[in-house]
């Protein structure tokens, strides 16, 4: 009997998959790491075929810890980010690397070589904008296409086939060219409410009127939850399953973390003011909704990028535990910063916010105040170029002065997400409640500040890996073991425990929150001294 899932997640560095039951039980999981290569500044590349390696050993791995048959699986889903595959009309890969080589043949998504590019594109004005917030971020597909044609037009006259990640695993695992409608809605300004979908005349102002073409794009798209066939006899066995198993089209990894926190709530009334915050190396916000809600300067809407006759919107921060990894790194008494490096800062963080003379827990490093936007800033203000800023450093060069100032960047990075939160509620949105998944769960400060910071009811899912609950839900639906997306996130969902916001430190937040906007616009006029 079919009556189980295989859901992978791509991210930035490794692969992993889990096998989980139509409840929504994860049995096991693996991960396997993944090439990138840096060959200059802002220049971030994968070798497409070596994720799809790793992608096979992490399912052979959670397959064999699971201990089950392969006749059990009733289909395989997957997720990556929305980084960017090129390959020719035969396939194989052709080079985006400024260094030729063709096993470089994925641009990364952090990359951010195209930020001229999606300068142009925003100026055009174009009406598909306003489904992107007015502007296109360097680590959407539109801009990197675009770099791709100027700069390297061998590799663009050889293409064939370009695939967002999700996509292209879901091409070699069927065979099918068919692209998710959640890749390219969210990530290639196909507008899916609309037919045509593709725009030609915005093609065309991008200077890819030929895009179709060299990108083997077809004119319509899958919706999350369908089916795209099963696996080739071939892909079956390079992931250790059969024939039979159905493939899911793929999503961006944050939107399926997005449903895979929301779980239940996308099923009933209190989807309308519930968010989900997917942190991790980046942040991102993301909410689901009935109505069409435009707003600048964040991503979408985008129809029916995963759930049926819903907008998706996002927002979010470029570098979020990137962030305190720099801090960690760059400090005298820093380091390279592993998991049990951060684990001693966040405990004498601890120690030194419960010392006497501390009037108020948050407060230590009162005089640090940092804007976190040290990879540019992604929402609300749609500014690649935005730079990070520290006020208020010493000489100090202890262990504690590191603790002091990671403690001030979780807090940026927390009055971040307030901001993002500020901007949305400009366009219509009504948050209560925050879903948080991802890596930040293991951050005891940031799920504090997320909750004391925001002012809203923080919500940790039982099942802490929401991105894989999330690619396993729509995979449950594709392989027919729940009858509509509905179904799966509230038959699939576990629950979860609830932290709320502390108002005895709402005066201290909020006053830091003043500066933090003050620090903006300070900013925004040294700039303006150039």
């Amino acid at each position: 009997m079919r009556d189980h899932i295989v859901a992978v997640d791509i991210g930035t560095t490794s692969a992993r998959a889990g096998v989980f039951d139509r409840e929504g039980r994860l049995l096991a999981k693996a991960k396997h790491p993944i090439l990138m290569f840096r060959p200059r500044d802002n220049h971030a590349e994968h070798d497409s075929e070596d994720i799809w390696a790793a992608t096979c050993i992490a399912v052979k791995a959670a397959m064999a810890e699971a201990g089950l048959v392969t006749s059990r699986i009733a289909a395989i889903g997957f997720d990556a980010t929305c980084s960017l595959v090129v390959r020719d009309t035969e396939g194989k890969p052709l080079s985006v690397s400024t260094t030729g080589e063709a096993r470089q043949d994925t641009i990364v998504w952090l990359d951010h070589r195209a930020i001229r590019q999606a300068g142009e594109l925003s100026a055009t004005g174009h009406a598909v904008l306003q489904y992107s917030g007015g502007s296109l971020s360097p680590e959407m597909e539109m801009p990197k296409l675009k770099w791709l044609k100027e700069k390297l037009p061998q590799s663009w006259a050889k293409a064939g086939f370009i695939f967002d990640l999700a996509d292209f695993l879901t091409w070699k695992a069927t065979g099918s060219t068919a692209r998710s409608r959640c890749t390219v809605t969210a990530k290639w300004n196909y507008v899916a409410h609309e037919m045509p979908g593709w725009k030609s005349d915005y093609l065309a102002l991008a200077g890819l009127d030929d895009l179709m073409e060299r990108a083997g794009l077809p004119d319509e798209t899958a919706p999350v939850g369908t089916s795209l066939g099963r696996l080739t006899a071939e892909a079956a066995q390079a992931l250790g399953l059969d024939e039979g198993v159905e493939v899911a089209p793929g999503l961006i990894d944050a939107y399926a973390g997005a449903f895979g926190a929301l779980g239940s709530a996308a099923s009933g009334s209190r989807l309308e003011t519930s968010v989900a915050l997917i942190g991790g190396t980046s942040s991102c916000i993301v909410a689901l909704t009935k109505d069409e809600k435009p707003g600048r300067s964040l991503w979408g809407p985008y129809y029916e990028a995963v759930l049926p006759d819903h907008w998706l919107v996002e927002g979010g921060q470029s570098a979020a535990g990137a962030l305190l990894d720099h801090i960690v790194r760059m400090h005298a008494a820093g380091g390279e910063p592993t998991s049990e490096l951060h684990g001693r800062i966040i405990d004498r963080i601890g120690q030194l916010r419960a010392e006497p003379g501390e009037d108020e827990a948050h407060d230590i490093g009162a005089n640090l105040h940092i804007l976190p936007d040290f990879h540019g800033n992604r929402s609300p203000l749609a500014d690649p170029h935005a730079t990070g800023v520290i006020s208020g450093l010493t000489l100090d060069t202890s262990f504690d002065g590191l603790c002091r100032l990671y403690w001030r960047a979780c807090v940026a990075i927390a009055l971040g997400i307030r901001h993002i939160l500020d901007a949305m509620a400009g366009f219509g949105y009504r948050f209560e409640t925050l879903h948080v998944t991802g890596g930040h769960v293991n951050n005891p400060l940031l799920i504090e500040l997320y909750a004391d910071v925001t002012g809203c009811r923080v919500v940790l899912p039982e099942m802490r890996d929401a991105v894989l609950l999330g690619t396993a839900m729509t995979a449950a639906v594709a392989g027919g073991l729940h009858g509509s997306l509905f179904d799966a996130g509230k038959a699939m969902d576990a629950g979860g425990e609830e932290r709320m916001p502390d108002p005895s430190r709402k005066v201290g937040y909020d006053r830091d929150y003043r500066v933090f906007l003050t620090m903006i616009r300070h900013r925004e006029e040294l700039k303006g001294t150039e």
